[in-house]
């Protein structure tokens, strides 16, 4: 019987592994993340105003730019984890990742120090200069590889970590791993408080050039640091990629195509991965089936049990891994609107510019730095529902109380409506002050509600799409749920430049003013984000039909028996 996921080996000697991986490596790679975390979302919340100020970028060009920017930022991490797991392996992967984003890093500073990367400012020239084709060159090539690079670092960090603690005595401890991911999900949260606060306040009071020079520092260590402990990380062989099993069940079910199935599945002799419980395929998507139908043993398999040619014939755990991805795609999409509201980045800084942020006389809020709010508000919500809401909610109902992830992700974008609501009519509330008052400023506080309503929906919405991918899916297919939140992402920045676009066309037709202007109190940025709303509340009736159609998921119905009640 054909094993087609094989098991990774160690490509050290078996006496040699023992020695090495453990905790004193966990530093040097969850470290090297984490200062990539600071040096990425460091530049990212600014880059609207660099790109508007510096390259004379209209707000929606800016937009654009960082939708495309995000989208392939969040697109690498699969592209990377599956040159990871079929060529490089994991070390390596990260390595080279390492070592493209400080050079991307390096390029984006080099725009700050060279008076040629960018066009010359304004206040020297009665006409502002758009940017040249070279300059554009120059600047998008930074974008690429730190795109490139953070793909490389993110796709197999948290991997590689886990492989550090799979030998010797590490792998009789569970506890270690379970240590393990906290502490790694924690360094992400607090690398992006550092970004979003101490990056971003040097970006605005000390100059662009010391600003984009720090995160590239940052990642001059990190590369350095992670190289350093090298001689200690147990590195494994790269192994036959996933992705390549579910495209030759695509293959193997065209090329069968003429074989006519007939109800049940006990009249064949299916083709079964060694040691599989799996025996039979599922009457579900039955045209599937075909792909591991084994017509004839004789022409069909080696003798030692493996397919003569693998776009054929394939196992039934391929299949079946095939068609619980294809189930959980519905529900997967609902994910992208929301995601394309997470994703209006550039709008809010301006803003947020616009706003009063002096809290003394001497200390003013950098327009980015809001974002921590939404990251405060996730970690918020994370201990109420967790420390909190679960523990007397099941006080009271006196049974065990569980909200399934179906129901949390409903939750999540029903919060995401309200923050587009909220972002909407505050805007509104700003543009007429500003029209009435001839220039005065509304308090940024205001903000705050949707920035924390934002925080809640990624909260319930992001984390219950995790647990619900990793549940759903088999347990072979644990690196696809990893990357369904990125893929998802990614597609939602292109949805998200495609509807602004659209939105600016239509709303300047005639000769009118861009919903979307450049001049925060010329557009009508509260219709856009009524818009969005609107797009929202249809994305939930969506949701509910999609997850009426799902049914209940894997085990629910024994954890309820079980454990209690589940909503």
């Amino acid at each position: 019987m054909e094993k087609t996921m094989a098991e990774e080996e160690p490509l050290l000697k078996e006496e040699d592994c023992n020695k090495k991986g453990g905790f004193r490596t966990l530093p040097f790679i969850i470290g090297n993340e984490s200062v990539e975390k600071m040096a990425t979302y460091g530049v990212m919340p600014n880059m609207a105003l660099y790109l508007i100020k510096e390259y004379h970028m209209e707000l929606t060009t800016a937009s654009n730019v960082l939708f495309m920017w995000s989208s392939a930022t969040n697109f690498m991490p699969l592209v990377a984890a599956l040159l990871a797991d079929s060529f490089f392996g994991r070390f390596y992967t990260i390595g080279f990742g390492s070592i493209i984003c400080f050079m991307g890093m390096i390029l984006l500073w080099s725009t700050t120090i060279i008076p040629q990367a960018k066009p010359p400012p304004c206040s020297n020239n009665p006409i502002c200069s758009s940017v040249a084709i070279p300059q554009l060159v120059l600047l998008c090539t930074s974008f690429v590889l730190i795109s490139i690079g953070a793909g490389g670092i993110r796709s197999s960090s948290l991997a590689f970590g886990a492989d550090q603690l799979e030998r010797g005595e590490f792998k009789r401890k569970s506890n270690l791993k379970e240590s393990y991911f906290t502490w790694y999900y924690a360094s992400y949260t607090f690398s992006v408080l550092i970004a979003l606060t101490c990056v971003v306040y040097i970006q605005d009071n000390v100059g662009w050039g010391v600003g984009f020079l720090v995160p590239a520092l940052l990642m001059l260590f990190g590369v350095g640091s992670f190289f350093l402990a090298s001689p200690f990380y147990v590195k494994l062989k790269c192994r036959s990629s996933l992705f390549t099993g579910l495209v030759q069940v695509v293959a193997a079910s065209f090329n069968n195509r003429s074989l006519e199935l007939s109800d049940g599945t006990s009249n064949y002799t299916w083709h079964c991965r060694s040691g599989s419980s799996l025996v039979c395929p599922s009457e579900k998507l039955r045209f599937l089936n075909k792909a591991c139908v084994v017509r004839d043993p004789e022409t069909d398999l080696t003798p030692d049990g493996r397919p003569k040619n693998p776009w054929c014939l394939c196992t039934v755990d391929q299949v079946e891994e095939l068609k619980s991805t294809i189930k959980i795609l519905p529900i997967w999409s609902t994910g992208m609107i929301m995601s394309i509201n997470i994703s209006q980045t550039s709008f809010p800084i301006i803003q947020a510019s616009s706003m009063n942020r002096r809290i003394t006389s001497n200390f003013t809020i950098p327009s980015a730095s809001f974002n921590t709010i939404t990251v405060i508000s996730v970690i918020l919500w994370i201990f109420l529902y967790d420390r909190i809401f679960l523990p007397l909610a099941s006080r009271v109902m006196r049974r065990p109380i569980r909200i399934s992830p179906k129901t949390r992700m409903g939750i999540g974008i029903f919060f995401s409506i309200l923050a587009m609501i909220a972002t909407s009519a505050v805007e509104g509330v700003r543009r007429s002050l500003h029209a009435r008052s001839g220039g005065s400023q509304m308090s940024a506080v205001w903000l705050v509600p949707q920035y924390c309503l934002t925080g809640f929906a990624e909260a319930s919405n992001v984390i219950a799409q995790n647990e619900f991918y990793f549940s759903e899916f088999p347990r072979s297919m644990s690196s696809v749920a990893l990357t369904m939140n990125g893929i998802g992402m990614s597609l939602a920045n292109l949805i998200a430049s495609f509807l602004m676009n659209f939105v600016d066309w239509v709303s300047k037709k005639g000769g009118k003013e861009s919903w979307i202007s450049s001049d925060i109190n010329k557009g009508r940025y509260d219709y856009y984000y009524l818009v969005l709303a609107g797009l929202s509340v249809a994305n939930m009736i969506y949701f509910l039909v999609c997850s009426s159609a799902y049914g209940p998921l894997k085990g629910e119905k024994k954890l309820e028996e079980e454990q209690g009640e589940v909503l």
